[in-house]
């Protein structure tokens, strides 16, 4: 077999047989096989496409190139969440205890943030004590006996991804559908868990800016899930303004705790119930979804998934003095708010420029190296078709340093008002099964 028959056969249109894929990841993971010649078949692909089963094949064959995650020791169907990635995205903090609440185990592999896409173990960081070094033993007990944990990514996880990632990167191939969906399928599906959830963002805050586009991914991450064993769904949920209120690691896990009492933003709230009720089925513990939204807002109302979320704390290390005392957060020096400079209704907040405004502050990373500031980032008063009055603050900034005339000169430029009434954007669009 030739790597130069394969490209030239996807070059062609033509779809690649299962042995073609695997010797392509293979070789290219092992380093038999030249960069020029990846590079080469990737924009084939970009050009061509894959159809579904060439699409499961190379997923395959990436969870196949590395470590494998085994939760089978844990009890129950493990159903997993993941979210294609936004601003101000706090989901994953208030689903894994509100789920685990009506005894959905989770078990949650998390990673870092980059540029202005928060990351859940940066926040999770930002509780005093808190920790993601445990052993897969630990991991494991931990599940069993909690019904949620998390860690970090292992670092031998789709070897695979990684490589081709970085190439996509550099030859203008990675906004492709079938290897979007790969890349982010593979990692999914080697994390062990049984079942899938997606949250495919679409806006401009979102990697698919289109509607059709995030349609598109959200069918073949199903298809994929499905085709290789894994019952798998998608919600495609907006990202044209943030999530929430709250854009930055202390800041998040504040809210996270105002949504787990009951008391969070309506658009935050909305979602977790949507997606946790996708994963409360999928678990089967509850037949229909209006049932398992029934369970998960008792335990809003009730208590438990509070509760959950201090067990779920503590068992890692974390300060659960932090739920009802938050201000033992990480606190910024600086709280300047950002005065309206005109009365009307708000028409539009880029999500993509607030995150921006965020990571200038300190709260992402500009590259992997940088030290992210806890602390520090924005909450949001007012979102889309709020009304608000000349002077009133649309926003106030938390920082821990006196200069950020920068930072509000970014946002005006990315919160615009109207004399004329505004609609708040529709926050679920659609749900993709199988």
């Amino acid at each position: 077999m030739r790597m130069y028959d394969i490209i030239e056969k996807k070059r062609d249109g033509q779809a690649l047989t299962t042995e073609e894929i695997n010797y392509f990841i293979n070789g290219y993971t092992n380093g038999e096989i030249p960069d020029y010649q990846v590079s080469a078949l990737l924009m084939a692909i970009y050009f061509q496409d894959m159809n579904n089963e060439e699409r499961a094949q190379i997923t395959k064959a990436m969870v196949e190139s590395g470590d494998q995650i085994d939760l089978s020791d844990i009890a129950g169907i493990k159903v997993d969440k993941h979210s294609t990635g936004g601003v101000g995205d706090t989901t994953t903090l208030i689903l894994a205890p509100l789920v685990a609440s009506v005894g959905v185990p989770v078990a949650k592999m998390s990673g870092r943030g980059l540029g202005h896409t928060g990351g859940t173990i940066d926040k999770l960081e930002a509780v005093p004590g808190f920790h993601v070094e445990i052993n897969n033993n630990e991991f494991i007990d931990l599940v069993n006996k909690n019904k949620v944990a998390v860690v970090g990514q292992s670092g031998n996880l789709t070897p695979a991804d990684k490589k081709l990632y970085g190439l996509r990167d550099v030859t203008a191939t990675v906004n492709s559908i079938p290897l979007i969906a790969s890349s982010i399928m593979s990692k999914k599906i080697a994390s062990g868990a049984d079942a899938i959830v997606l949250d495919v963002k679409t806006g401009a805050g979102a990697f698919m800016k289109e509607l059709k586009d995030a349609k598109a991914l959200a069918e073949a991450m199903v298809t994929i899930g499905n085709k290789v064993g894994r019952n798998t769904m998608a919600v495609i949920s907006d990202m044209s303004q943030p999530l929430g209120n709250a854009i930055g690691n202390a800041l998040e896990v504040h809210e996270a705790i105002q949504t787990l009492q009951g008391n969070g933003p309506d658009d935050l709230t909305e979602l977790c119930l949507t997606l946790g009720s996708q994963m409360v089925v999928l678990a089967n513990k509850a037949e229909t979804l209006e049932e398992a939204r029934l369970k998960l807002q008792d335990n809003l109302n009730n208590g438990k998934a509070l509760e959950q979320f201090k067990v779920f704390l503590k068992s890692q290390g974390g300060d659960t003095t932090v739920v009802d005392h938050p201000d033992s957060l990480p606190q910024a020096t600086y709280k300047v708010e950002l005065p309206a400079k005109t009365s009307g209704s708000v028409a539009n907040i880029i999500a993509d420029d607030i995150g921006t405004a965020a990571m200038m502050l300190g709260a992402g990373r500009a590259t992997k190296e940088s030290t992210i500031d806890l602390a520090v980032g924005i909450v949001l008063h007012k979102k889309i078709g709020d009304t608000v009055d000349a002077g009133e603050p649309l926003l106030t900034i938390h920082s821990n340093s006196e200069e950020v005339e920068e930072v509000k000169e970014k946002l005006y430029k990315s919160i615009s008002i109207t004399k004329e009434a505004v609609e708040a954007p529709t926050l679920i669009y659609d749900t993709v099964t199988k």
